[in-house]
Formats: structure tokens, sequence, C-alpha cells
């Protein structure tokens, strides 16, 4: 029995070992093929030194990860799937481990910034279990990776209007709404971000802009009827206007 044991403890030490080093490799691996700067992260957050953008037209290919598909399919079926996703259960480590992996590949992942955030009002924290980072850290290093993002800009200020800081969640917008330039959609979704915010004025000169970038769609008109904030836009629709297929 005794050899029995010694046998088995040697057998995980050795599985252990193997995970480890299976893990270290796909870290070096990624480490090796991302692009190297080095740049400090305001507010404590740390240093941004290697991470590929999620943004397919802006990912630099290479030998290993030709595409931004392909890099991103490795790390997220490992790191972030939809159990992860969903706040169910981590897959190799815990929760904020994987996500924090995925962030660490993808520093501007919306999915996975959204999921931190989400797992943090769950933990009723600012800072989730194993996380290594603040949700604010993971999205400033986020904004300083892809300062051209929108995205990113978009989901940082519903974090801070969802934590009451409205100042600086306008600053972010601001920022995004200065990015989108005569993209009809990220318009309309500051505007609804806006309207969250219960900001009706400026969620109205977005609805409008969007509109006439010719975005047909009724939600962010109907949300500012609802509210009796909604007025006509001045100028005429375009003469090949964006339809909601949906």
């Amino acid at each position: 029995m005794r050899f029995s044991l010694f046998g088995e403890r040697n057998r995980l030490q050795a599985c252990l070992q193997l995970c480890g080093a299976i893990c270290l490799g796909v870290a070096l691996q990624l480490a090796v093929y991302a692009p190297s700067f080095a740049q400090e992260v305001p507010g404590g957050c740390g240093v941004l030194k290697v991470g590929h953008d999620y943004r397919p037209d802006r990912y630099k290919p290479n030998s290993t990860f030709p595409t931004q598909r392909s890099l991103a399919n490795m790390v997220e079926g490992k790191h972030f799937t939809p159990r992860v996703e969903a706040l169910i259960k981590g897959e190799s480590t815990y929760l904020a481990g994987d996500i924090s992996y995925t962030l660490n590949a993808f520093p501007n992942h919306p999915r996975a910034l959204m999921a931190m955030a989400a797992l943090a009002e769950k933990e009723k924290t600012t800072t989730p279990a194993h996380s290594g980072y603040s949700v604010e850290c993971w999205f400033r290093r986020a904004a300083q990776f892809a300062p051209d993002d929108p995205m990113v800009r978009m989901l940082f200020s519903r974090y801070l209007a969802k934590t009451n800081r409205l100042t600086e969640a306008d600053e972010q917008l601001a920022v995004a709404a200065s990015l989108a330039g005569d993209n009809p959609l990220t318009q309309n979704n500051v505007g609804l971000i806006y309207f969250d915010m219960k900001n009706y004025e400026k969620a109205l000169i977005h609805a409008h802009k969007a509109y006439q970038l010719g975005l047909r769609m009724p939600a962010l008109p109907d949300r500012l009827k609802s509210v009796g904030k909604w007025t006509e836009p001045i100028q005429d629709s375009p003469s090949d206007p964006i339809r909601n297929t949906e």
C-alpha cells in the first residue's frame, strides 16, 4: 500500500509538472510572437510589455498565428470558453485567471473586458480574486494599448457610469465619439450610453448624427421619445439609408 501511494504521488507530481510546462510553453509562445514594447500604465496599473490587437484589421500576423482568428481560437479555446465568459467556472485556473490571460494576450478584447467587470460586480469588489489588476486598470491598459479603439472607450465609460463616476465616463465617451467619425453604428451606441447616463441632450446629438449618416434603427429614438426628449433631425435623410434588417 505504501508503494502504491508513493507511485500515485509521483504520477500526480509528474502530471502537475507537465501541465505547468504546457502552460508555460503557451505563455512563452504568445510572448515570442507578440509585438514587444514597454509602456507604464498610470494609476499603478503595471507595465504593458506584449499584446495583440483584437481587431482583425489591426492584428499583426506572424508565422505561427498568421491571422487574428488563429490566435484568438487558441487563446479563447483554452481560457475564454463560453463557461468562463458566463462566469460559471474557470478552465485552467480561477475565473479571473483565465480572463486575465485573455486580456494579457488581447488587451482590447471587448468581451473579456466585460466579463472582468461582471466578475467584479458579482464578487462585489473592484479587483476580482486572482485578477492581478483592478477592473479600472484592465480598462486603462486596454485604452493605452489601443488608444484608437472606440469600443474600449465605450465599455470603459459604461463601467465608470455604473460606479457613479459620470464626469470620467463622459470624458471616455467624448473620445469614443471622436474616434467614431462617420461610423453610424458607433455614433448610435455612444448615444445609447449617454441615454443610460440620463444625459438626454448628448444622446439626442448622437442619435441625429447616426440618422444623418444613414442609420435607421429605432431603439435610440424610441427611448428618447419615451422620456419626451426626441426631436426630428433638421437635415434631410440620405438617399440610401442603412436599415436595421433584424
